[in-house]
């Protein structure tokens, strides 16, 4: 199931690079979880399942959603930092969701199969890992080499398959009890853009055809629907998202001068915490972090949060404590299981690195970040092929895969042939393979 859906997000990737020429995507536990509250009734009312759609989101200012496969859904930072509701957050993520639903995406690509127009493209996947610093993510760079305009092609919908998901849309908010009023908002940010020229306009407008009928259909719609009851879960969850994005994405003092304008006490901490951090005042961050746990203190994205700031503060033996009581609390969050073993690595723990880096790994092998550290881990505790496997696998994940190729070969000369492992060094190579052949 994991390689499945790694090779789907690939294919997706590939896709987008030709709409977006370089993107990044931004990991962190704490928002990703937040986006998954919030999506999870909008999958469900549209007939999908929120444990087979992953909420992906890209680290770009512009205001753009979209889905180029039926597993993912793109969410660009900037239009997170853009809206203003929960609502207006859910009906974006209810109309990609149609996209999905109505088939939209499932009729382009088999349209392309049918046509080999992806093998035409000629299409190169190159995800790199970012630097880890400040900001809590990792962000993978993702560049392709491919025909812009045939990209372009699968990306724009049709005003048919727009009008399509509005309907859909506005059913699935209803379904899910959400106001629908949130999918007037959300559009209502993007209507300015129709009469700019396409080399300015925003990537939304493009790939989603917008019109004054367009607007005033969905009103009509809205306006027809019944309200949605507030929802105080949701309001939290989108504000705990926004703000843990903002918090990193603005400037410090950005920050601390709007802590406010959050209503939850737990949400102005950690804002506050990540604000101090990326100021280097890890004294105030803490101060910060450990009142958002006092408040929370069964909540092990905050736990996560303080061991990052003791990490990057190189306390090294208290960063491990705090993760390990993240990791107590969320056994089967694969990023706090990384954060886990990144901090017992650098606490000198090979051992114990391995065996947290093992169970993310497990659990999600798509992190460049985790497969460094777990090449370093069995590398530290002698163990060179499967230091070689892990490095051939990020590097492949990285789209490097000369190299790839170059450490899948090391590690196919020490592995016990016909192993799990092994296997895994000769699927490094057959992708290795197919590059050149392509």
């Amino acid at each position: 199931m994991i390689q499945t859906r790694l090779l789907s997000l690939i294919a997706a990737l590939v896709l987008m690079a030709g709409q977006a020429g370089a993107a990044t995507f931004l990991r962190d536990a704490d928002m990703e979880y937040a986006l998954k509250q919030l999506a999870a009734p909008v999958l469900t009312a549209a007939g999908l399942s929120p444990a087979q759609v992953d909420i992906v989101v890209l680290d770009d200012p512009s205001l753009n959603a979209f889905v180029a496969d039926s597993r993912h859904i793109f969410i660009h930072s900037g239009l997170i930092l853009k809206l203003e509701s929960a609502p207006a957050l859910q009906a974006v993520l209810a109309h990609e969701a149609a996209h999905i639903a109505n088939g939209h995406i499932t009729r382009r690509l088999t349209n392309m199969r049918s046509a080999r127009s992806a093998a035409g493209l000629g299409m190169l996947l190159a995800v790199a890992a970012g630097i880890s610093g400040a900001d809590p993510s990792l962000a993978v760079g993702i560049a392709a080499g491919s025909s812009a305009s045939a990209a372009r092609r699968f990306f724009t919908h049709t005003r048919a398959e727009e009008t399509s998901a509005d309907i859909s849309a506005v059913r699935f908010l209803q379904r899910a009890g959400i106001d629908p009023r949130g999918a007037t908002d959300a559009i209502s940010i993007f209507i300015n853009q129709v009469n700019l020229d396409e080399s300015r306009m925003d990537p939304y407008a493009v790939t989603h055809p917008l019109s004054r009928d367009r607007m005033r259909t969905l009103e009509s719609l809205v306006v027809g629907a019944k309200p949605g009851q507030p929802n105080p879960t949701a309001d939290y969850w989108f504000a705990r998202a926004q703000g843990k994005l903002s918090a990193f994405k603005r400037a410090p003092n950005w920050t601390l001068r709007r802590l406010d304008m959050y209503p939850y006490k737990d949400v102005r901490l950690m804002r506050e915490a990540v604000a101090y951090h990326r100021q280097s005042n890890m004294k105030k961050a803490l101060a910060a972090i450990d009142t958002a746990i006092a408040a929370r203190p069964d909540d092990p994205y905050l736990m996560e949060l303080k061991g990052q700031i003791l990490l990057e503060s190189r306390q090294f033996k208290a960063a491990v404590q705090v993760y390990q009581a993240a990791a107590n609390r969320a056994p089967r969050e694969s990023l706090i299981l990384a954060g886990l073993g990144r901090a017992r690595l650098a606490a000198g723990d090979a051992k114990g690195a391995l065996e947290a880096l093992e169970a993310a790994r497990g659990r999600d092998f798509s992190d460049p970040g985790m497969l460094r550290d777990l090449g370093v881990a069995y590398a530290k505790l002698g163990n060179n092929g499967m230091a070689s496997l892990a490095t051939a696998e990020r590097y492949a994940l990285t789209g490097r895969l000369k190299d790839a190729e170059l450490h899948a070969r090391r590690a196919e000369a020490q592995l016990p042939r016909g192993s799990a492992p092994y296997q895994r060094a000769q699927d490094v190579l057959d992708a290795a393979r197919q590059a050149k052949q392509k």
